[in-house]
């Protein structure tokens, strides 16, 4: 076997090896039921890939077929006025050019200055830390993103 042959049947068993573990990842699997409601839904709404190479969704293609999207509801023009006259008032802008700062951060002097407000103190936050060690709600090391409450629930007292 030459080296060509050997890296790419390595690179292919990596390949493998990652999918399953990717696969296997019990924070996202879904049961069965979970898995068929969402199927269910995909085809009542037609959210799902049209055969062919358009690329394009089935209440892409038919959009009198499938119920239409609720949209979003926006900022009315009033609304969004009254923000640009804001961001021009504070300089919190971007700036033409390169560099891709604000006004406000280039030009400092020509713009409020902005207030710092402090929400809590070192020791309130010092104190909230003890806190939350001692109750075990702080995250922990592994890739659950669990608390460590809810990995080991006997070690810690029980939320009052």
């Amino acid at each position: 076997m030459n080296r060509k042959y050997l890296s790419t049947i390595t690179l292919a068993v990596a390949a493998l090896v990652a999918g399953n573990v990717l696969a296997a990842d019990a924070s996202v699997s879904k049961t069965r039921e979970q898995v068929r409601a969402e199927l269910f839904e995909a085809q009542r709404t037609g959210d799902i890939l049209a055969i062919g190479e358009t690329g394009k969704k089935l209440n892409e293609l038919f959009p009198d077929s499938y119920p239409a999207k609720v949209a979003a509801k926006g900022l009315t023009s009033e609304q969004v006025r009254a923000e640009l006259l804001e961001a021009q008032r504070s300089g919190d802008l971007v700036a033409v050019g390169e560099s891709g700062k604000k006004l406000n951060e280039l030009f400092p002097g020509n713009y409020p200055a902005k207030t710092a407000t402090v929400v809590t103190s070192r020791e309130q936050v010092r104190a909230e830390l003890r806190e939350a060690q001692r109750t075990g709600d702080i995250a922990s090391f592994s890739e659950t993103g669990k608390k460590l409450n809810e990995l080991f629930p006997g070690q810690y007292p029980k939320k009052s």
